[in-house]
């Protein structure tokens, strides 16, 4: 079996080598030779663990190549994938399909006749799959090509795991003959009992947005809770502990901490609140969702704010944290963005340091101090600010830390350090959530 993969992006890329992983034949196309050029020298353009070596072992295995040109990667191709971006249109929210048109047209014209189902992998609103369909059909014959839907529900971090041991495989189609194409490539799980779900297009579609609105809705719902928990003296882990616990709710996504970010649930509840409204069924929950997360961020400056005594201005604060998660060097809508933003506009000294993310963010920010790692970070600091969980920042040197800083005091956005650990540091220590803990004198 051979497969088309067009786009080289986070998902096209990880999807490609996880299904030549599989032992099908994949060729990945992109539109910017520099990319391929990059990947043809063994460099991996994104970061995520363990991506380079799956690519290295199956282009060394003959199985994954890279190409600038599309008809190279899908002919002869019992299925051609489009993995292009759907950004967010500025101002209506409403996804940009550009780049997914162009890709279409693109295939539609470098298609050889034979039957092939061309899939849409890249996130689209309710009713793209037809527009599609509509604009091959400009190009092919009837009955050379199908269309179907199989959205992706891949973590940054962890989208290797992800894609071979998903929780489930949704497949769009209106053919038996496509769904039994698909049905090869996805063979291998099939075989390990990986619950597939078979629906129409539109149903396919609509799953991954009601999918991230949903857990868009679980994050905020529990960092709502958290600011409850801090007026009224609960502790906000407790209470996650214990309704995450309840099977109907499930303890993912139920993190107390500065907001959801990144390249997936801020743009496609945006979307999918433009195509509700469009629809005449607008979705007042996740209108709501939205509303909260992008306060989010003023909630947490103002803990810094008390940390530092009720103002930055003139202060040194260390952040530690750029990535909207760790393990990626993704920064699109990360809460440290608007967060290092906001501290900035109020006159704070910033040292910051990401393992992964400071070379995206050095381009947004002038007067920010790109350490070398968090303890340069933090030296003479007034307060420090915990953005991002890296896990290299789970076991920092309370003592050292205490010795470095200036007049010390650490907001933990991620409550990463156990409250009976913190009651003998030398320093304040504010969580999300949670009691605050003052400094032993």
């Amino acid at each position: 079996m051979r497969i088309g993969m067009v786009g080289a992006g986070y998902v096209g890329l990880v999807s490609g080598a996880c299904f030549s992983e599989f032992g099908i034949e994949v060729v990945v196309a992109d539109r910017d030779p520099s990319r391929i050029a990059r990947l043809r020298a063994g460099e991996m353009p994104i970061y995520e663990p363990g991506l380079g070596a799956l690519v290295k072992a199956n282009v060394k295995a003959g199985r994954l190549s890279f190409t600038a040109e599309t008809g190279q990667a899908v002919a002869g191709c019992d299925a051609v994938f489009i993995a292009v971006g759907t950004p967010g249109r500025h101002g209506d929210g409403q996804a940009d399909l550009a780049n997914v048109r162009q890709a279409a047209t693109d295939v539609a014209r470098c298609l050889d006749g034979g039957y092939t189902v061309v899939v849409m992998k890249s996130t689209v609103p309710v009713g793209t799959g037809r527009e599609i369909a509509s604009l091959i059909a400009q190009h092919c014959a009837p009955g050379s090509f199908d269309i179907a839907s199989n959205p992706e529900f891949l973590r940054e971090g962890s989208a290797i795991g992800d894609f071979m041991r998903p929780d489930r495989v949704v497949i769009g189609v209106e053919s038996a003959r496509a769904a039994r194409v698909l049905e090869a490539v996805y063979r291998p799980l099939y075989l390990l009992e990986t619950p597939v779900v078979l629906t129409a297009l539109e149903t396919a579609e609509m799953v991954k947005y009601a999918a991230n609105a949903f857990l868009a809705t679980k994050i905020t719902f529990i960092n709502e809770i958290a600011d409850l928990c801090e007026k009224v003296g609960a502790d906000v882990q407790d209470v996650a502990r214990g309704i995450g616990l309840d099977g109907r709710i499930g303890s993912k996504f139920l993190h107390a901490g500065p907001g959801y970010g990144g390249s997936c649930l801020p743009k496609d509840t945006r979307a999918l609140v433009s195509v509700a409204r469009r629809a005449g069924a607008p979705v007042r929950i996740v209108e709501a969702v939205i509303a909260a997360n992008e306060s989010r961020a003023e909630r947490m400056i103002g803990k810094i704010e008390a940390a530092c005594g009720g103002s930055v201005a003139g202060k040194r604060v260390a952040v530690l944290g750029v990535t909207f998660k760790p393990n990626t060097d993704d920064i699109r809508e990360s809460p440290s963005l608007a967060i290092l933003s906001g501290l900035g506009e109020r006159g704070a000294e910033i040292r910051a340091f990401d393992p992964q993310g400071m070379g995206a963010a050095k381009s947004l920010f002038e007067d920010i101090a790109w350490c070398d790692d968090a303890y340069a970070a933090m030296e003479d600091a007034d307060c420090l600010a915990i953005v991002t969980e890296w896990n290299e920042f789970r076991a920092l040197d309370i003592e050292r830390i205490g010795r470095l800083m200036k007049t010390p005091a650490m907001v933990d956005m991620r409550n990463i350090y156990r409250l009976d650990d913190m009651e003998g540091a030398a320093f304040d220590y504010l969580s999300v959530g949670r009691r605050a803990i003052e400094g032993a004198a």
